[in-house]
């Protein structure tokens, strides 16, 4: 079992960065493949970022260049840095823990079996 908290949400302007960080308890996320979702009111949750157990990272298209996923294994935490944020960027962002050896890919929301709460984004124009 592992416990995600997620924090650093808010409100930004357009242009603006953000960092959003995910503690984990119970587990280590060395022992984890973590990804970053979001969800927009009346959307369907999307993909953001993941980084796998062995550091490999993968981002969608819509922030590729923009946000950076990192992982600290000795502060158990991992981290979505948000830089030129967009009005489009608005949602609750999750995150969310797959484990080292599950199969399917990270780009999907069934590969993982712990989430967060959620913290809200809001990005104003």
């Amino acid at each position: 079992q592992v416990q995600l908290v997620e924090s650093g949400g808010g409100l930004v302007q357009a242009g603006g960065s953000l960092r959003l960080s995910c503690a984990a308890s119970g587990r280590t996320v060395s022992s984890y493949g973590m990804g970053w979702f979001r969800q927009a009111p009346g959307k369907e949750r999307e993909f953001v970022a993941a980084i796998s157990w062995s550091g490999v990272t993968y981002d969608a298209d819509s922030v590729k260049g923009r946000f950076t996923i990192s992982r600290d294994n000795a502060k158990n935490t991992v981290t979505l840095q948000m830089n030129s944020l967009k009005p489009e960027d608005t949602a609750v962002y999750y995150c969310a823990a797959a484990p080292k050896y599950g199969s399917g890919s990270y780009y999907l929301p069934q590969r993982y079996d712990y989430w967060g709460q959620g913290t809200q984004v809001t990005v104003s124009s």
